[in-house]
């Protein structure tokens, strides 16, 4: 194929969210159990490769690549991708595809990948997934991959990598599984396994043969058809001037509406149409390659149970994109197609459009954002006049200048933070998100990470106007509704360039500081996000994630136990300037830090990140405000600690540290609770100005990101994720530990990243032993994390009946979670504009909580339970 990306769609932020030139997330999507490089026994593997869609003589439109579950039970794809290189190629930024959802047990899972020049050739059954890679027709290296870092690997070593599931080469590739690659292609054959076999050896396993796609929910396989015999070249035709034309012989008209229809697809899908409408938004740039008509005097005030087909249409049309204007009355001449979902109207040639006289005009559709994909399709590529929105999504924004919007108010929630898993009421929850999410697109397919593009600027991201989960979108103009990459949207009616108008303002949300929440002493918790000193330059080794112009930014991956984070001196500033912002105009007493350099592992020196953040902090503050707390003697033997840990720092002025610092070191070892999590460390503090001790202990469980060694570690379906039996097993050692660790009647605050949203089961052993979510109790409607474009806490702070007596308030700052990634230090010179600044804001992807606690001497002081 010699196509690199779609004509006129996209992989979205469902199929390419975590694209190679983006740092890991600290808290990952779900994925299956591990197993080691490639083997007979991988849960996954790859079925089929095929890579002459859309070429001449081509079998499909569009490459694709098929998985294979071998196993009894269904396996989580989430966080992992699929890679390519060519035959004898490495493996390049931009040639990955993230991958997301589930591929059920002995079921295929289709990843359509990049389409060629023909799209006369049969479209692919469904993707379940769909990237933009351009595949190789006749031999090439596809790996699949339990993460989203570039491969970095050649020859046999690529099979051996831990993180690689499976690996196919195929026709003369110089990496492959086993003995030799498997036979090479045509633009007509694909290679693929003979019935599902898998010893690990790609020479032995596959066959080469006609294409046989097939995905987790697709119906018979469209049979290939053979290329059609080329129609005679006709002769070259004046392009028509815009404006009245004579229509020249009078044709059959069909209404749009016919062309429709009723259902998810084109009743006359196939056939070639005539049709006329009003132009109402024109994409001559951007990729989009086309423009919606509209039929005439239609739109207004609809009653979607009787408005049942769209009157609008979307003609998809390079040859005369650029002929029509917003507001032309045209008359257009194509095949209906159903492209990924959306009917279109296919004109090839210039011959085949017709400006019109000026015809009734339309109007916006107005009616409630409909909550059932069939209402939505009553108004396909239809103008709307939208109504009240909130941004429940930006991880995408800065990529494809997208943003996920949720119809009313309030992002859409995490069902498991609101309610408990596998509930009725969970799956209200569930219900509910799907009936009010929706897409604002920017009528353009640019993928803003490429290389081709990283010199642009994405719009909707912004210092001054900053986009953020949870802000009312007021969408000042009309929209028009379209369904692309498998997503409901509205689109502008032109591709937006950054700086220009847009149709959307969106209300700031930010505070420079926390609600007050009172109290004597304020107790936070704050995930640092990798705040390594040690630096990937530092380490031989080390590769990086690079700007725009190849300068290293953040650290790739290290041998061993090195570090992560910034990759030079000059990021390490640039997080750190963040960082410190955040943690100063917090203002709490005592903070405890998650992913923060466990420097004894890293470089042996104990407490060297945690002091040089300290000398910061206080720098910064222009005085010895911050100290910290020593690591505890009760730590492990440190080849069983991570190279990330907790930490604590506190104000001497505010609180003094009464005892040793201590630590649950204990369960550290193969089959301990905290075998694949951080040790819980803890402190007691005293208050300065008097008053009764409290304890403060901080905690990271296991993430959701894979599965634990325990029988409950698989994903259940239920909404809590990977690796769930851990984090219970990690909650009940901390209840225990605690309990032998506080004394009666001792007020204790558990903070931290627990990876469980509140209703989770990890929690509620904790809420049973007596604990209190404090955000839940005293500030209810805050969240701390955003994922997928839902929002839930995965940072909390407990506290146990004595310290609830004490509480005087709780805020959860909401300065990263709701932020777009763009200002993150991570993608400094990402994009043509900077969007850094040396403030509090995407200082994390996880918000910090704070609590007020009073002194203990008599009632506490400020706002009070309720």
């Amino acid at each position: 194929m010699t196509t690199t990306a779609s004509p006129h769609g996209r992989a979205g932020a469902v199929a390419t969210a975590l694209a190679a030139a983006l740092v890991l997330p600290t808290t990952a999507a779900l994925a299956a159990p591990a197993s080691a490089a490639v083997s007979p026994a991988a849960p996954v593997v790859i079925d089929e490769v095929y890579g002459g869609g859309g070429n001449s003589g081509g079998a499909f439109d569009q490459d694709f690549v098929e998985l294979w579950n071998p196993t009894d039970e269904p396996v989580s794809l989430d966080g992992w991708t699929v890679q390519y290189a060519s035959a004898t190629g490495s493996w390049a930024n931009g040639a990955q595809t993230a991958l997301t959802g589930t591929i059920p047990a002995h079921g295929s899972f289709l990843v359509g990948q990049g389409f060629g020049t023909d799209r006369d050739l049969p479209d692919l059954p469904a993707p379940d997934v769909t990237g933009t890679i351009a595949l190789s027709g006749s031999a090439g290296k596809v790996a699949l991959v339990r993460d989203t870092a570039r491969l970095d690997c050649a020859a046999a070593a690529c099979a051996q990598l831990p993180q690689v599931v499976d690996l196919v080469g195929w026709g003369g590739a110089s990496a492959f599984a086993g003995s030799a690659p498997a036979p090479g292609t045509s633009n007509a054959t694909s290679v693929a396994r003979v019935e599902h076999a898998n010893t690990a050896d790609n020479a032995a396993d596959f066959r080469t043969g006609a294409p046989t796609p097939a995905g987790s929910g697709a119906g018979p396989t469209p049979e290939p058809t053979p290329e059609p015999t080329p129609e005679p070249t006709p002769e070259p035709t004046p392009e028509p001037t815009p404006g009245p034309t004579d229509p020249g012989t009078p044709v059959p008209v069909v209404p749009i509406a016919e062309i429709q229809g009723t259902g998810a697809a084109s009743p006359l899908a196939g056939r070639t149409v005539t049709t006329v409408g009003v132009v109402t938004a024109a994409y001559p740039t951007g990729g989009l390659d086309g423009y919606t008509i509209q039929t005439p005097g239609t739109g207004g005030a609809l009653d979607l149970a009787a408005h049942t087909a769209s009157d609008a249409v979307f003609v998809y049309s390079a040859a005369t994109d650029h002929l029509v204007a917003v507001g032309d009355t045209v008359q257009v001449t194509g095949e209906v197609t159903e492209y990924q979902g959306l009917t279109e109207v296919t004109v090839r040639a210039a011959t085949d459009l017709v400006v019109l006289p000026d015809a009734a005009p339309v109007e916006p559709a107005v009616v409630a954002w409909p909550g059932t994909d069939a209402e939505r399709e009553a108004l396909e590529s239809m103008l709307y006049a939208p109504g009240a929105f909130t941004v429940t999504d930006t991880h995408s924004t800065n990529q494809y200048g997208e943003v996920g919007l949720a119809a009313g108010d309030g992002p859409l929630l995490q069902p498991t933070d609101v309610a408990r898993p596998g509930t009725a009421e969970a799956a209200a929850v569930e219900a509910e998100n799907a009936a009010r999410a929706v897409v604002l697109d920017d009528g353009a397919s640019t993928n803003f990470l490429s290389s081709a593009n990283q010199g642009l600027t994405p719009p909707y991201v912004s210092l001054d106007e900053p986009v953020r989960v949870g802000a009312a979108a007021d969408l000042t103009e009309p929209v028009v509704v379209d369904y692309r990459n498998s997503a409901w949207k509205l689109n502008p009616t032109r591709p937006l360039v950054a700086g220009e108008d847009d149709p959307v303002t969106f209300a700031d949300t930010r505070t420079d500081r926390p609600e007050d929440v009172g109290g004597d002493v304020q107790v936070a918790t704050f995930n640092v996000l990798n705040y390594f000193t040690t630096v990937g330059a530092d380490v031989a080794g080390c590769t990086a994630y690079s700007d725009r112009t190849g300068d290293p930014v953040t650290t790739r991956s290290c041998p061993g136990n090195g570090p992560r984070g910034a990759f030079e001196a000059e990021d390490l500033e640039r997080q750190q300037a963040k960082i410190v912002a955040a943690i100063n105009a917090l203002d709490a007493d005592v903070v405890g830090l998650l992913e923060i350099e466990n420097s004894l592992v890293v470089d042996g020196v104990a407490d060297e990140a945690t002091a040089t953040l300290v000398e910061a902090l206080n720098a910064a503050a222009g005085a010895d405000v911050w100290d910290y707390v020593p690591s505890s003697e009760q730590l492990p033997d440190v080849t069983e600690m991570d190279v990330i840990a907790n930490a604590i720092i506190y104000k001497p002025a505010e609180v003094r540290r009464a005892g040793e610092s201590l630590a649950l070191g204990t369960e550290s070892a193969a089959g301990g609770a905290f075998d694949n999590a951080r040790e819980p460390v803890a402190q007691k503090f005293v208050p300065v100005g008097g008053g009764k001790p409290f304890l403060v202990v901080v905690n990271h469980f296991k993430s959701k990101g894979s599965a634990g060694p325990w029988p409950g570690d698989a994903d259940a379906g239920d909404g809590q994720g990977a690796a769930n039996e851990s984090r219970v097993r990690q909650a009940t050692a901390l209840r225990d530990w605690v309990g032998e660790i506080a004394g009666a009647g001792q007020a204790v605050a558990l903070v931290g990243d627990f990876n469980s949203y509140t209703q989770e089961d990890p929690l509620q052993v904790l809420y049973d032993a007596g604990y209190t979510d404090a955000a839940s109790h005293l500030a209810e409607g805050q969240h701390s994390y955003s994922f997928d474009g839902l929002s839930g806490s995965l940072d909390h702070v407990l506290l146990n009946g004595p310290a609830l007596a004490r509480a005087t308030g709780a805020d959860v700052w909401e300065i990263n979670a709701e932020e777009s990634v763009a200002l993150e230090y991570s993608r400094f010179n990402y994009h043509g504009t900077t969007f850094y600044a040396a403030d509090p804001y995407r200082s994390s992807d996880h918000d910090p909580v704070v609590v007020g606690l009073g002194s203990g001497k008599g009632a506490p002081s400020g706002r009070g339970t309720r």
